[in-house]
C-alpha cells in the first residue's frame, strides 16, 4: 500500500486526537446519555446517598458548641471531628498534603480511577441529584434530544423552566452547605436570617457560589472532568498493564458482529448494540480501551451485563480488570505490586492518624527576652528575663504555672499571672533567679515545666545567660 493510501487510512487510534464532547469545529457536543440500571449503579446510590447524608448533616453536628468539621481558612482554624487546629500545626496539614498525593499516586496506579466514579462530589452531584432531576422532568435520553430540538414552545418553556428552577436551588443549598465548611453553619445561618445589609461579603460569597455550582451543572457537566481536573491527565502517566480500570475485554468480544441466534465460533461475544457508548455520561465507546475521558463510573458494565444476560452469554465483557489480564486471559487477582503499594498506603495513613492523635493541646515557647543580659542581685543571685507565649488549642481557659524542674531556681513573673483563654494565645514575662555558685558555664540547660491546674502540660529546655567566661 503507498504511502498516500496509509494516509488516507484513520489509524486506530484516531480517537484518542480529540475528545467526544467537541467536534472538529470545536464546538461542544451535547451528551444525552441513556439512564443506567444495575447492580453497581444501585450499589453506588446506596454509597452517594450516604455521602450526601454526610456532606449534607456535617456541618450541622456540633462538639462542645463548635461545628465538628471547619476549614476556616479566613482565619487559619481548621476543626476535624472535634479536634481544633491551628497554624502551628501546619507542618501535620503541609505532611497530609504531601500524604495525600502519594496516595492519590499509588491508588490511581492500582485502582485507577475508580475514585472519580465512586466518590468524587462532581460525580455524585451530577449523576445522582442533577441528572435524576432532568431525568425526572425531562425524560431518558431520547426525550431529552427531541426536546432540546423542539421550538420553544409552553411545554419546553415549562419543563425547562422547572429545571432551571430545580438546578438553582440545589445549586444554592450545595453552596450554603459549602459555605457552612469554610465559616460555621451559624454564621450562614445569619447570613440567610439577617438584613442583607449586615453580611454583604457573606451574602455575595453564596450568590458567587450558587452561580458557580449551577454553571458546572446545568451546562459544563462533563467538562469539569475533561478539561477542568487534572487526574485524567494524571492516570496517562500513573497507570499501567497492571492497573485496574473499566476495561472492555476484547480478546472474548472480537469480533463484534450483530447479534443472531445461530451460534459463529468465529465471530466474538459483542454484538455491538452500542448500549456501552448510549448510557456513558462522557460520550466515549469503552471498547476503544482506556481513555481520558473514563471516569469508571461502571454504567457501561452494568448495560453490557444486562445485555449479555438478554442473550444469554456471559457477563463481565465490560467489567474492573487490568489490561495484562485481559491479553493474557488471566482472572483480576491482587499481585504482590499492588500488595505491597496497599501497604505502602496504609503505612502513611497511619503516620497521619498518629500525628493527628498524639498532636498536643498546647503550646509553650520560651525564650530570653530580647536584648537583655544577665543581672546580679544583692543576695548573691543571677536573674535572666524570659517572655512566654502560650497558646491555647483547647476550648477551655489555661491558668499556668511554671517551674524549673533541673536546678534548684525560683521564677518571679512579671506582670499579672500567666494564663490564656480558650482558643486563644497569650504572653507573659517572668525572671529565673539562680544562685551564683550553680552558675559553671556561660550557657546553663534550663528545663522549665509548665504546669495547668497541677498538671504537667510541657517542658520547654531555654538557656540561662551567666557571667562565666566572660
Amino acid at each position: 500500500m503507498s504511502t498516500s493510501q496509509n494516509n488516507n487510512q484513520p489509524s486506530k487510534e484516531s480517537f484518542r486526537d480529540s475528545i467526544a464532547t467537541i467536534d472538529s469545529d470545536g464546538k461542544r457536543v451535547w451528551i444525552f446519555p441513556t439512564r443506567p440500571h444495575g447492580k453497581l449503579y444501585n450499589l453506588r446510590s446506596y454509597l452517594s446517598w450516604g455521602y450526601l447524608l454526610i456532606f449534607f448533616g456535617l456541618p450541622f453536628i456540633k462538639f462542645h458548641g463548635d461545628p465538628l468539621f471547619m476549614i476556616n481558612v479566613l482565619e487559619r482554624k481548621f476543626i476535624l471531628f472535634g479536634m481544633i487546629f491551628w497554624p502551628q500545626d501546619f507542618f501535620i496539614f503541609g505532611l497530609g498534603m504531601l500524604i495525600f498525593i502519594v496516595f492519590i499516586a499509588l491508588f490511581t496506579v492500582i485502582f485507577g480511577r475508580v475514585f472519580c466514579g465512586w466518590a468524587c462530589p462532581q460525580t455524585i452531584f451530577m449523576e445522582m441529584l442533577f441528572r435524576r432531576i432532568e431525568y425526572w422532568i425531562e425524560g431518558d435520553a431520547n426525550y431529552q434530544r427531541q426536546l432540546k430540538k423542539a421550538p420553544w414552545n409552553f411545554e419546553k418553556i415549562r419543563k425547562r423552566g422547572l429545571k432551571w428552577v430545580l438546578f438553582f436551588m440545589l445549586s444554592f443549598l450545595i453552596a450554603n452547605t459549602f459555605l457552612s465548611y469554610i465559616i460555621g453553619s451559624d454564621e450562614v445561618i445569619k447570613i440567610a436570617t439577617e438584613p442583607i445589609a449586615m453580611h454583604r461579603g457573606g451574602f455575595t460569597a453564596i450568590l458567587i457560589f450558587t452561580s458557580v455550582f449551577f454553571f458546572v451543572y446545568s451546562w459544563f457537566r462533563e467538562q469539569v472532568c475533561l478539561i477542568v481536573c487534572p487526574y485524567g491527565r494524571m492516570q496517562g502517566v500513573l497507570l499501567d498493564r497492571e492497573s485496574i480500570v473499566v476495561a472492555y475485554d476484547y480478546v472474548r468480544g472480537e469480533p463484534r458482529h450483530k447479534f443472531s441466534k445461530k451460534t459463529d465460533p468465529t465471530k466474538g461475544d459483542c454484538i455491538d448494540c452500542g448500549l456501552c457508548v448510549k448510557v456513558c455520561p462522557t460520550g466515549i465507546d469503552i471498547r476503544n480501551g482506556t481513555q481520558l475521558e473514563c471516569v469508571n463510573c461502571t454504567a457501561c458494565i452494568d448495560a453490557c451485563d444486562h445485555m449479555m444476560e438478554s442473550v444469554h452469554l456471559p457477563k463481565g465483557l465490560i467489567r474492573y480488570a487490568s489490561e495484562k489480564g485481559i491479553a493474557d486471559k488471566k482472572p483480576l487477582r491482587f499481585t504482590t505490586r499492588m500488595k505491597a503499594y496497599s501497604v505502602v498506603l496504609m503505612v502513611l495513613i497511619g503516620i497521619e492518624a498518629t500525628l493527628l492523635s498524639t498532636r498536643s493541646d498546647y503550646d509553650v515557647t520560651i525564650l530570653r527576652a530580647r536584648g537583655s543580659l544577665y543581672q546580679e542581685t544583692p543576695n548573691n543571685e543571677i536573674s535572666n528575663l524570659y517572655t512566654v507565649k502560650l497558646v491555647n488549642k483547647t476550648r477551655d481557659s489555661m491558668p499556668v504555672t511554671l517551674k524549673v524542674e533541673n536546678i534548684d531556681a525560683r521564677i518571679e513573673l512579671v506582670g499579672k499571672a500567666l494564663g490564656v483563654k480558650g482558643e486563644n494565645v497569650g504572653e507573659g514575662g517572668f525572671f529565673v533567679f539562680l544562685k551564683k555558685d550553680d552558675v559553671k558555664q556561660r550557657k546553663t540547660k534550663l528545663e522549665i515545666g509548665v504546669y495547668s491546674n497541677n498538671k504537667k502540660v510541657k517542658t520547654v529546655k531555654t538557656n540561662f545567660l551567666g557571667p562565666i567566661g566572660e
